[in-house]
């Protein structure tokens, strides 16, 4: 157990009304394997996007009997529900009033369900913001008032300066690591670490922490990442299965020490702005992730055809112009398409429309942008 991270003993609850926004995330040294308690087998970085996020509000009711119920998009999602209440049990020594009442929560995306965009992490970041409010509204502290909700928002609503990290916003990393392992992530703009890594001061396995925005190059602060939905329906494999299966993956130390290596390296590239480097970085990490799974045991491959066909193309595309167009893999078949904002602009969004978009399930796409 976690003695930094343990609530107060002391607290006085009340019926509130909380609402939090978090943003997805997109993995670019992935984070594929895990011990107990949601702690990575090797380290990983993301950039946290703008536009594709989740909305929650939360209704807690003091003093009924422990219940969640929970919607999605207006529609109750039971399953879901009977997976909060196991996560509000297993984090109750972090939040002792958490079990003290009746929950409602309802909760929309802005983009859509299946569609390659982590749901997962900006789902459980947002329940985590929720949840810190009502910590800060519910804490007894001596010698001070507790934070109200407006003196939080900075949970709620990133502010002009918030890359050094809070104790408020540490806690609600933890707390979403333990629903979701990716979601400690989307606590923080920008590019995210998370796990132990000698290449980046503070880092940890137990919460997320923002790469230092002065060493990086500015060339990497103004990316698109346009989701092409390849495939729109359940994954064939769970990611928690997926995750569970590299416990027997003959390759897996390697695949440790080899996100750990990759970090030396990104470190190099991000401060002297090797934009050639960072793309055969990214696309290895993310074929990489997708050989470990053609390697389990049983194996399972979750890319289409419509996957290795945008490959191909990028690979194509990119050697005939030059130009920064290329792409990264979640744990599934839908392809997230990485190009700077630049003169080229035009030129790499017209061939995603005319050859690109083409090869998707029904001609979607997901349009956003790294937020820093």
């Amino acid at each position: 157990m976690t003695q930094e991270f343990l609530g107060n003993s002391q607290f006085q609850i009340s019926n509130q009304l909380v609402s939090a926004s978090c943003p997805s995330n997109i993995a670019l040294i992935k984070y594929w394997g895990k011990y107990e308690n949601q702690i990575p087998a090797n380290p990983s970085i993301s950039y946290t996007l703008n536009h594709c996020r989740t909305n929650t509000t939360m209704e807690f009711f003091a003093g009924e009997d422990f219940s969640v119920q929970t919607f999605l998009a207006g529609n109750e999602e039971k399953k879901f529900a009977e997976k909060i209440e196991k996560y509000f049990k297993n984090i109750e020594p972090y939040l002792p009033w958490i079990l003290k009442g009746k929950y409602i929560i309802k909760t929309e995306n802005t983009f859509p369900h299946s569609s390659g965009i982590a749901s997962s992490a900006s789902g459980f970041g947002a329940i985590a913001k929720c949840l810190m409010n009502l910590d800060e509204i519910f804490s007894i502290k001596e010698g001070f008032q507790s934070l109200s909700l407006t003196e939080t928002k900075s949970l709620r609503e990133p502010q002009a300066d918030n890359h050094q990290p809070s104790t408020i916003n540490q806690k609600a990393s933890f707390l979403a690591r333990l629903g979701s392992g990716s979601a400690c992530r989307s606590l923080y703009e920008g590019l995210v670490v998370w796990g132990k890594t000698e290449e980046v001061e503070g880092s940890s396995d137990l919460f997320a922490v923002q790469y230092p925005n002065d060493e990086i190059h500015p060339i990497f602060k103004n990316f698109n990442d346009w989701v092409l939905l390849i495939h729109e329906g359940q994954k064939s494999v769970s990611s928690t299965v997926g995750h569970g299966l590299m416990n027997t993956n003959p390759y897996a130390d390697r695949r440790f020490q080899e996100a750990h290596e990759n970090f030396t390296k990104l470190k190099t590239i991000l401060s002297s702005g090797d934009m050639e480097g960072f793309i055969k970085l990214v696309e290895h990490e993310a074929l990489t992730l997708h050989a470990m799974m053609m390697m389990s045991e049983p194996a399972f491959i979750l890319m289409k055809t419509g996957t290795l066909e945008v490959i191909n193309k990028i690979w194509e595309f990119r050697k005939i112009t030059g130009l920064a167009l290329f792409f990264t893999l979640d744990a599934g078949a839908n392809v997230h398409l990485l190009f700077p904002n630049d003169i080229d602009n035009d030129r790499i969004t017209d061939f995603i429309k005319t050859e690109l978009i083409p090869l998707t399930q029904k001609g979607g796409v997901v349009k956003d942008v790294m937020r820093f």
